[in-house]
C-alpha cells in the first residue's frame, strides 16, 4: 500500500512542471493585454466575454464561425456580452441595428445574415431604410423597427458603446474584454483560433479569484 501511496506521488511531482507550463502558457503583454484601470462588469458573478465588432469589418465577418463554436461550448460560469463599435460616423448605424435586434427579441435570427448580406451578398447595409428592409425580411414590422432604431434607449447603449471603447483602449476590431481586466485579439494572440485559447486561459483565470 505504501509503496503505491509512494508512486503516486513520484507521478503528481513529476507533473508539477506540466501544470506550471500551463499555467504560464499565455503571457500578459505577449498574448493578452491589461486594462488599467479595471472596467466594472454588467454579468453578475459569471466572467463577463466582452465581444467588440462592427458588422462591416471583414475580420469581425471570419471569426464569426469560431465564436459560434466557442459559444456552444463556453465555460458554465463566463457569459458573453456583444458589442458593437462605433469608431467612426457609418459604423453608427451598423450599432444601432444591432440593439435595435436585441429589443426587438430577433438577434439570434439577424445577426449572422446580417454579417453574411454585407460580406457575401456585398450589399453595405449603411442606411436605415437598408436595415428596415433587411429586418423586415425576417418579420419586423417595418414602423416598430424605425421607433426601435431611433429611441433613446438604443441611443443610449451607442453611447455607451463610444465610451467603453475608449475605457478598454480599443484601437481595432475584433476584440475581446475579459472581464473587465484584459483585452484579447487576433493581433495579441496570433491568430483567431489562438484568440478563443486565451479568452478560456482568462476566464479560468478569473475564476479562481
Amino acid at each position: 500500500m505504501k509503496k503505491i501511496q509512494i508512486v503516486t506521488l513520484f507521478t503528481l511531482l513529476l507533473a508539477l512542471p506540466l501544470f506550471a507550463v500551463a499555467e504560464d502558457e499565455f503571457q500578459e503583454g505577449v498574448h493578452y493585454e491589461s486594462i488599467s484601470p479595471p472596467q466594472p462588469t454588467t454579468t453578475g458573478d459569471k466572467v463577463e466575454v466582452v465581444q467588440m465588432f462592427w458588422y462591416g469589418c471583414p475580420h469581425c465577418f471570419r471569426f464569426e464561425p469560431y465564436l459560434e463554436r466557442w459559444m456552444r461550448k463556453m465555460p458554465a460560469n463566463a457569459e458573453l456580452v456583444r458589442m458593437p463599435a462605433v469608431f467612426r460616423q457609418n459604423w453608427e448605424n451598423h450599432a444601432r441595428a444591432y440593439y435595435a435586434s436585441e429589443f426587438l427579441g430577433v438577434t439570434d435570427k439577424t445577426h449572422t445574415p446580417l454579417f453574411n448580406a454585407i460580406h457575401m451578398e456585398k450589399k453595405p447595409m449603411e442606411t436605415e431604410e437598408s436595415l428596415r428592409d433587411f429586418f423586415a425580411g425576417f418579420g419586423v414590422d417595418k414602423i416598430e423597427f424605425t421607433k426601435t432604431f431611433k429611441s433613446f434607449a438604443v441611443q443610449t447603449k451607442v453611447n455607451r458603446s463610444k465610451t467603453m471603447a475608449q475605457r478598454y483602449a480599443v484601437k481595432g476590431v475584433p476584440v475581446f474584454i475579459v472581464n473587465g481586466k484584459y483585452r484579447v485579439s487576433n493581433r495579441t494572440s496570433g491568430g483567431s483560433a489562438n484568440t478563443i485559447k486565451v479568452i478560456n486561459f482568462l476566464v479560468a483565470k478569473e475564476s479562481k479569484k
